[in-house]
C-alpha cells in the first residue's frame, strides 16, 4: 500500500498540490502573455484577464471543495478525539470548522469575481479568506497542543504553531501596505511613490497563502490514522 492509500491523508495532499498548482500555473501564463511583472504581482494579477483567470477560477473553485472536504475530514477526526479523550471541547471544534469553511467561502469569491470586474465584492472575498484562514490556523494549532500526545507529534504541533506564526505576521503588512497602494494597474514602474508598499503587501499575500498550504499539509500524517464512512438508513 503506498503512502497516499493510507487512510484519509490524500485529501490533505491533494489540496496541497492543487492549491499550489493553482497559484504557479496562473503566474506563469501571465507572465509568459506578459500580463504581469516578473517580480511580485498580487496573486489576484495574475489571474486578471484570461485566459489565465479562466484556470484560475476553476482550479480555485477545486480548491475550495477540497478544502471543505479536508477542514471536515479534520473536524470529524477532532470529533471522534473528543469523545475518546474529552480533551477538546465540541463548540471549540464546531467553531473552528466554521472558520475554514469561511475560509473555503472567501475563495470561491475570489475566484469568481476578478479584480478587474467587481473589485469592491473580489476584495472582500479576499479579506474573508484570508482573515478566516489566518484565524484557522490559530485555533487548530491550540487544538493540537490541546489534544496532545492524542492525534499529532510534538513535532508536528511546532511546526503548526511556526507556521501560524508566520501567516499572523506576514497577514498584517498585507493589509496595511495594501492601504498604502493607491494605483491598480498590473504593471508597475519601481519609480512609482506606492511601490515599496505594493512589494511589501504582495509578498507578504504570497507568504500567508503558501503558509496555508503549508499548514494543510501537516494533516498528511493525522490523516493516516483513520478514514470515514457514510451510512445509509432505511426508513419505510
Amino acid at each position: 500500500m503506498f503512502w497516499f492509500q493510507q487512510g484519509l491523508c490524500f485529501l490533505p495532499a491533494f489540496l496541497v498540490v492543487w492549491s499550489s498548482s493553482t497559484f504557479i500555473i496562473s503566474y506563469l501564463i501571465a507572465l509568459f502573455r506578459e500580463d504581469v511583472d516578473v517580480i511580485f504581482p498580487y496573486i489576484s494579477d495574475t489571474a486578471a484577464n484570461p485566459p489565465e483567470s479562466c484556470i484560475f477560477g476553476l482550479m480555485t473553485i477545486v480548491s475550495a471543495f477540497a478544502g471543505t472536504s479536508t477542514i471536515y475530514a479534520r473536524y470529524k477526526f477532532v470529533e471522534k478525539l473528543t469523545e475518546d479523550t474529552a480533551v477538546i471541547r465540541p463548540r471549540l471544534n464546531q467553531f473552528v470548522l466554521v472558520l475554514g469553511l469561511l475560509s473555503c467561502l472567501g475563495m470561491c469569491i475570489v475566484a469568481t469575481f476578478q479584480e478587474t470586474t467587481l473589485q469592491a465584492v473580489h476584495d472582500i472575498g479576499a479579506l474573508l479568506f484570508f482573515i478566516t484562514g489566518v484565524l484557522y490556523t490559530i485555533f487548530q494549532t491550540c487544538i493540537s497542543y490541546r489534544a496532545y500526545p492524542y492525534g499529532s507529534s510534538l513535532s508536528v504541533c511546532r511546526t503548526r504553531l511556526c507556521i501560524a506564526i508566520l501567516a499572523v505576521v506576514a497577514f498584517f503588512p498585507t493589509l496595511i501596505c495594501a492601504f498604502f497602494v493607491k494605483q491598480s494597474t498590473l504593471h508597475r514602474d519601481k519609480y512609482d511613490e506606492d511601490y515599496p508598499y505594493h512589494v511589501a503587501s504582495a509578498v507578504c499575500e504570497w507568504i500567508v497563502a503558501f503558509s496555508f498550504v503549508c499548514f494543510f499539509l501537516t494533516y498528511i500524517h493525522d490523516f493516516k490514522m483513520f478514514t470515514l464512512r457514510v451510512k445509509t438508513d432505511y426508513v419505510e
